[in-house]
């Protein structure tokens, strides 16, 4: 059962349509606390975002980009073989694409999920992938955080609560992809590998073309 969501966060109205509720119960079903929060909170940072900057924006489909954007951090949709963003990715589209949307829209999600973690692409995107990853930015590490409001800040945390999110984090991305390190090459990703890995060898760009099988 889905806790009882507010109308409206910080002037936000969060969506309530049947695709949104659909999209919370599958994170309370296979996300965690910590990422139900995480995702919700990436909604409304993504949403005041687009009011700052005045963008018109869909926020249905920011919304289940938001509540799916981790879930491929999950057991239910992790590949054997394809990094995390990719993963939700593909699940949010199945997800749409069961409710009749049309094809411009599950691209639309699918690349702002796919995207969400590349911020030298994201940002130059739709406005929805634009404004997933300065929601998740903000969130996690904090980008933007001088351009909201203490008071909005609060209303938000304590609506969905951060409850140890910096140090909680990092451990719940890598038990995602624990299982396949070699998807996080020339990602964010890797980053969380050599955290959490000792002697974890990143995958080098460099060494790749050096060592290509052409002869020259």
């Amino acid at each position: 059962m889905i806790p009882k969501m507010p109308k409206a966060v910080a002037g936000i109205k969060i969506p309530d349509s049947t695709i949104a509720t659909q999209a919370t119960e599958l994170l309370l079903e296979h996300g965690s606390e910590l990422l139900y929060n995480h995702s919700l909170r990436t909604f409304l940072f993504a949403s005041l975002g687009g009011e700052q900057k005045r963008v018109t924006y869909d926020p249905e489909l920011l919304y289940v980009s938001s509540v799916f954007h981790d879930l491929g951090l999950t057991p239910h949709y992790s590949s054997p073989d394809k990094c995390f963003e990719v993963d939700g990715a593909n699940a949010a589209r199945e997800f749409l694409r069961s409710h009749g949307l049309p094809q411009q829209s599950l691209q639309l999600v699918w690349d702002a999920i796919a995207l969400h973690t590349i911020p030298a692409v994201a940002p130059h995107k739709e406005a929805e992938v634009a404004l997933l990853n300065y929601g998740v930015a903000l969130d996690v590490v904090g980008k933007g955080y001088d351009q909201v409001s203490e008071k909005v800040r609060e209303d938000i945390i304590k609506q969905f609560p951060r409850t140890g999110f910096k140090k909680k984090v990092i451990p719940t991305f890598f038990e995602g992809f624990k299982h396949k390190p070699e998807t996080t090459f020339g990602s964010i990703n890797a980053d969380i590998c050599a955290f959490m890995i000792p002697d974890f060898q990143r995958g080098n760009f460099c060494d790749a073309i050096l060592h290509s099988p052409w002869g020259e």
